[in-house]
């Protein structure tokens, strides 16, 4: 029994990282069609100080859908194009 939640414990911790790893950049906010609940997305449109990049996220929902917040965070790694 305590095997199984072991396992089930480490394959949700996998799912994570892999989920975490999935970075999506777009270089327009125009460009996310489907933002889910907790999902972010990274916008290299030019809006935020050189060595940040603009990150959208799924935060709350709405009657309306999904509400978005907007932040700058540092980039990491290079620019890409």
């Amino acid at each position: 029994m305590a095997s199984r939640i072991v396992i089930a414990l480490l394959g949700g911790l996998a799912l994570s990282a892999e989920a975490r790893a999935q970075q999506t950049i777009v270089s327009r906010e125009q460009d996310i069609v489907d933002l889910r609940l907790g999902q972010r997305v990274m916008v290299d449109d030019g809006s935020c100080p050189a060595g940040q990049i603009k990150e959208v996220q799924g935060s709350q929902m709405t009657t309306s859908g999904v509400l978005r917040t907007r932040k700058c965070v540092p980039r990491l790694g290079p620019k890409s194009r």
